[in-house]
C-alpha cells in the first residue's frame, strides 16, 4: 500500500493507520513460519549405476533404521553353491555389469531377486573372463571405503525404499526424472536430430517463470530433449559456474548437476563401473560442500541419487507402478516381454537441506518421479504423466518446524586411493 500525505491532518491520520497496522499485524507479519515455501533452491544431483545394497547395505551399522543387506545371496550359475554378499577389495570394477532391459528382468526374476549372478556370468551380455560366475554383482562397500557417503547418509534424511523407474539402463531411467516417462524407450537410444520433442520439467519450469540451469561437467544430459537444446544458451552451463553461482548466491530455483560420464577410471566422476568409487564420492563432496557453504544454503534442498543399479545386486523386490502413459516398450525380437507397470531396483538417495530430518530413514516407496513431483509441488506445476502425478513428493524427508541443519555439519574431505 502506498500512502500520500497531503496535509498535517493527513499525516496524523496516516500515523494512526500505521500504528493500528503495527498493533494488529505484529511480529507474525514480519516472519512467516517455515514451510515448503522456505525451499527456494532445489539441486538435483544424479550419479550412475549403484544399487542400495552395493553402497548402503552396511549403513545400519551407523543408522539402524536402514534395512541391512541379508547374507542370503544368489545361486552360483555355473556350479553348485551360493554366492553370498562380500566386501569388495577393489575400488574399481574389472568390467561393467549387465543392466540392460533383459539383464535387469533376469536379475529381478519376478521378485525372487535371484538372477543377478546369472545375468553377469560367463554366458551373459557382459561376460567377464575374470569373473565367470558373475560374483562381482554381489560385492558391497563399507564405511571404510566410502566414509563421506556413510556420514552423509546417516546424518541427513535418507530412504530404503527408493527405486529406479525402469528395469533397464541409464537413458530410460533418466528420462523418467525429466519427463515422467521414457516414452517407450528401454535402451540407451540416441535422440533424433534436434533432440526428443517431449515435454519435460524444464518446459514446465519455464512456463511458470521459475529459473533453472543445468551444470554439466562434460555432457549435459538434458540436451537429449529438444526444448533444452533450443534454450541451452540461457540454461546450460559448465560445472565451474555451479561453484561460482553457489558462492555468490546466484543459484537458480532449480539446478541439475551432471558429472563426467566418460573418462578414465580415476578421472570419471559419475561412479559408473569400472570407475573409481572414491573419485565419485569426492565429486559429490565438492557439490554438497559448495551448497552448504553458499549464501543460499538456508533455503536449499539437494537430492542425491543414482539413475539405476548398474546390474549390482539388491535384495528388495521392486513394487508395481502406475504406467506413465499408453506408450508400450519398444521391444525387439528376443527382448523380455514386460511393460512399464513395474519399478526397477533400489538405489541410494539422500536429501541434504537445513530442513532435512536428522538421522531419519523413510520406508515409503519413492522413485525418480518423486523428485519430479517435489519440484512440481513446490512450484505449483502440473504433472507430466500419470507416473509423476501419483508419485510421493518426499515431504516426509523434511521437518519445516525446525531447521536442524541451519549450521551445516562439517565433514572431512574424503581421500581418493587411485585404482
Amino acid at each position: 500500500m502506498r500512502l500520500r500525505v497531503t496535509s498535517v491532518v493527513g499525516l496524523v491520520a496516516g500515523a494512526v493507520v500505521v500504528s493500528v497496522l503495527t498493533a494488529t499485524a505484529g511480529p507474525a507479519a514480519a516472519k512467516k513460519p517455515p514451510s515448503l515455501q522456505s525451499i527456494k533452491h532445489v539441486v538435483v544431483f544424479m550419479q550412475e549405476n549403484r544399487s542400495a545394497d552395493t553402497y548402503l547395505g552396511q549403513l545400519n551399522t551407523l543408522q539402524p533404521a536402514y534395512e541391512a543387506e541379508p547374507a542370503t545371496g544368489n545361486p552360483n550359475p555355473i556350479g553348485p553353491g551360493t554366492i553370498v554378499p562380500f566386501h569388495k577389495t577393489t575400488l574399481c570394477e574389472s568390467s561393467d555389469l549387465n543392466h540392460s532391459w533383459n539383464g535387469e528382468h533376469q536379475g529381478w526374476d519376478n521378485g525372487a531377486m535371484d538372477g543377478f549372478t546369472a545375468a553377469n556370468d560367463s554366458s551373459s551380455a557382459n561376460a567377464d573372463p575374470s569373473d565367470p560366475t558373475g560374483s562381482r554383482t554381489m560385492g558391497y562397500y563399507t564405511q571404510a571405503d566410502l566414509p563421506y557417503y556413510y556420514s552423509l547418509y546417516s546424518t541427513f534424511a535418507t530412504g530404503d525404499r527408493y527405486f529406479q523407474d525402469v528395469l533397464g539402463p541409464t537413458f530410460p531411467n533418466r528420462f523418467y526424472l525429466y519427463a515422467g516417462t521414457s516414452f517407450g524407450h528401454i535402451q540407451n537410444d540416441n535422440p533424433p536430430s534436434g533432440g526428443y520433442p517431449v515435454k519435460t520439467i524444464f518446459e514446465l519450469l519455464s512456463n511458470a517463470h521459475v529459473s533453472w540451469k543445468i551444470y554439466a561437467s562434460q555432457i549435459p544430459f538434458g540436451e537429449e530433449f529438444a526444448y533444452v537444446r533450443q534454450h541451452s544458451a540461457r540454461h546450460v552451463t559448465t560445472i565451474d559456474r555451479y561453484y561460482s553461482d553457489a558462492q555468490h548466491g546466484r543459484l537458480p530455483a532449480v539446478s541439475f548437476v551432471d558429472p563426467i560420464f566418460a573418462s578414465g577410471v580415476n578421472t570419471e566422476t559419475d561412479e559408473h563401473p569400472p570407475s573409481n568409487v572414491q573419485v565419485g564420492q569426492s565429486f559429490a563432496y565438492s557439490i554438497v560442500n559448495a551448497l552448504e557453504r553458499s549464501r543460499v544454503w538456508k533455503s536449499s534442498a539437494l537430492f542425491l541419487t543414482y539413475d539405476e543399479n548398474g546390474g549390482f545386486y539388491d535384495h528388495v523386490p521392486p513394487p508395481a507402478a502406475v504406467p506413465p502413459d499408453a506408450i508400450p516398450p519398444m521391444l525387439q525380437p528376443g527382448d523380455t516381454v514386460a511393460g512399464f507397470n513395474q519399478l526397477g531396483m533400489r538405489v541410494p538417495v539422500v536429501v541434504v537441506s537445513p530442513f532435512s530430518k536428522p538421522h531419519s530413514v523413510s520406508h515409503v516407496v519413492h522413485d525418480h518421479t518423486s523428485i519430479t513431483r517435489f519440484i512440481e509441488t513446490r512450484f505449483n506445476l502440473p504433472s507430466l504423466t500419470a507416473r509423476d502425478a501419483v508419485a510421493d513428493p518426499m515431504l516426509e524427508f523434511f521437518d519445516f518446524s525446525a531447521d536442524a541443519f541451519k549450521v551445516p555439519p562439517s565433514f572431512p574431505a574424503p581421500s581418493v586411493t587411485p585404482c
